[in-house]
């Protein structure tokens, strides 16, 4: 099973998102993320057996940490692929990844952590300045607390990942 560990976001700032892609719509060839599948990635743990499930969710259970608040900050892109908001404050969010990091040292990440919140995939751009110029949208800072994290299975599908809550970890 493919697996990661995320924050889902509240309902509000779901809906907040789901709006915002109206700013992007005619910019090209843009797929959007589904609102029901709005989340930051803390880890990716990539395809484990059903056999090393148990011992991965012993592990996240020694994660403390405590609730903080965060809010939507800013839009961005990476090489006109992937269009992303990203969360305030960073350190926090940096620092619950690492603990989870540190309690699952034999799945590394090979790459530097991120943080941000996928809004699309970008096939192509019709015009890159016009997309440019919404990247300059003012995102509302839209504040809301992080009091858990969750374990989710994704299953890859030509529709789309559909995405599983395995285990909720509620923070202190």
């Amino acid at each position: 099973m493919r697996l990661f560990i995320a924050i889902n976001l509240s309902k509000e700032a779901k809906d907040y998102l789901w709006q915002l892609k109206e700013e992007f719509r005619g910019v090209g060839k843009v797929k959007f993320t589904p609102k029901k599948n709005y989340h930051l990635t803390l880890k990716f743990i990539g395809e484990v057996s059903e056999d090393r499930l148990e011992s991965i969710k012993q592990r996240l259970s020694k994660v403390y940490f405590d609730k903080f608040g965060v809010s939507l900050h800013q839009l961005g892109h990476f090489n006109h692929k992937v269009l992303w908001v990203n969360l305030n404050p960073r350190d926090k969010i940096l620092e619950l990844a690492k603990r989870i990091d540190g309690e699952l040292t034999e799945f590394p990440n090979d790459y530097s952590f991120n943080n941000h919140l996928t809004l699309a995939k970008i096939k192509y751009l019709d015009n890159k300045e016009r997309f440019e110029e919404r990247l300059g949208t003012k995102i509302k800072p839209l504040e809301f607390r992080i009091t858990s994290f969750e374990l989710m299975k994704s299953e890859l599908s030509k529709d789309g990942p559909k995405y599983t809550v395995l285990e909720t970890y509620y923070l202190i």
